[in-house]
């Protein structure tokens, strides 16, 4: 289960719909072994595509520096899909290479008819999704 508070569900939330019609992306950072997503990093979407996401290599090297340095892992990594459910496709199966983390995709397209937007979490392990549920809290 992911547990996340309300403000970062929230600036996860408002980042896609900002980047919206194209893919957003980021990453939650938090310290290292306790699984808790604390630091909100938006992340520059270097395809500047509605279909797709890449995190800038160079950006993406940097990050990784800040998080080692602050003792930090990403614990949550997230992206838009723009026009389609918020589901992992193959593209977003192949990519991810942390397993410990938590793999959000926020659609911003109204798929379901419940709204304009979904946000759902999953785990992603050597191919394997595994969707998982969202608890939104106040605080930790």
């Amino acid at each position: 289960m992911l547990t996340i508070t309300q403000a970062l569900y929230d600036q996860i939330v408002a980042h896609a719909r900002a980047d919206h019609p194209d893919e957003a992306c980021g990453v939650v950072a938090g310290p290292v072994g306790e699984g808790r997503p604390e630091r909100f990093i938006p992340m520059l979407n270097a395809a500047r595509s509605p279909t797709f996401y890449e995190f800038d290599s160079h950006d993406l090297l940097k990050l990784y520096r800040e998080m080692d340095d602050r003792d930090e892992e990403p614990v949550v990594i997230y992206h838009s899909h723009t026009a389609t459910e918020a589901h992992p496709s193959r593209t977003d199966i192949t990519y991810a290479n942390e397993p410990g983390a938590h793999y959000v995709l926020v659609s911003t397209a109204d798929t379901d008819g419940v709204g304009e937007f979904q946000f759902r979490s999953f785990r992603i392990v050597e191919g394997e999704v595994t969707e998982e549920e969202v608890k939104v809290v106040e605080a930790y």
